[in-house]
């Protein structure tokens, strides 16, 4: 995993600091694993627009990955390590013993020809999946279940771990990215290791043009705008626009959003820092 900075032969190159894709071994995605995708340019089904600064980019096809991972006691091996355009993490197709073919997100240091298993009685190698009742304490994690056979739900993006603390009656104890430590069923499964791609929080585009590229549209500071158009807007000179709020007036910074009656919240043994 490494980075690749430009000579500035343009204003573009001068700050760009990319992904080398030295990790990746092909660059075409397996054809029976790949759906269309079709782009709504933040349009709902009456064609208004209700999410903003969305829109253009790049043509993608949906790679179909394998959350659940639920081929128990079936080996597989790696075949390729691919990139995807739908998220920050590298992916992994995997050849199974019975001849099928499946996606996953690759964990940090998955090799091309590598083994890899899921289910009970699984070694806690790199790559498997297991139930949380059989992994060890300490063990870096993600793809992490929230309810048994529902498919992984937290850790899934470039560079993110949970971490198994301990485990008490029924539940397993996870400290999840954010800082929040809860409690997770044992039935739910967890893959070994951390996610692919950890460089990628230290990647600058180096121009506006690649964030067209990946569908971003301008985004206008609420700050600039009329007192009309925005909590923070107008103001004589460059006001500094008060307390920082959304479009609709909820506060940005420290404001917590979270339903005190969720369901949820029982399963939360500490909540994730501010």
């Amino acid at each position: 995993m490494a980075l690749k900075k430009y000579k500035p032969t343009t204003p573009g190159q001068r700050f760009k600091l990319i992904s080398a894709y030295d990790e990746i071994t092909t660059a075409k995605p397996e054809k029976s694993l790949i759906a269309s995708k079709k782009s709504s340019g933040g349009r709902n089904n009456e064609g208004r627009m209700t999410v903003r600064n969305i829109g253009g980019g790049h043509k993608k096809k949906y790679r179909l990955i394998d959350f659940k991972r639920d081929k128990e006691g079936v080996p597989g091996t790696v075949k390729t390590i691919e990139y995807d355009p739908n998220r920050t993490a590298r992916i992994a197709l995997v050849n199974y013993a019975d001849g099928e073919k499946r996606y996953i997100v690759a964990p940090q240091g998955l090799k091309v020809g590598q083994k890899i298993n899921s289910g009970k009685g699984v070694a806690p190698d790199l790559g498997n999946s297991m139930y949380l009742s059989e992994i060890p304490f300490g063990t870096v994690i993600h793809n992490i279940e929230l309810r048994p056979g529902q498919g992984g739900k937290m850790a899934r993006s470039a560079g993110s771990y949970a971490q198994l603390m301990t485990r008490d009656g029924k539940f397993a104890i996870i400290k999840l990215p954010s800082g929040e430590t809860r409690m997770i069923l044992q039935t739910c499964k967890a893959t070994i290791g951390m996610v692919s791609n950890g460089d990628h929080a230290l990647e600058k585009s180096g121009k506006a043009g690649r964030s067209r590229w990946l569908g971003r549209r301008p985004r206008v500071r609420g700050v600039a705008m009329n007192p009309v158009d925005h909590p923070m807007g107008g103001g004589e000179g460059r006001a500094s626009g008060g307390h920082p709020r959304s479009r609709k007036g909820l506060p940005a910074k420290g404001y917590r959003t979270r339903s005190k009656k969720k369901a949820s919240n029982k399963y939360i043994i500490e909540r994730r820092k501010k």
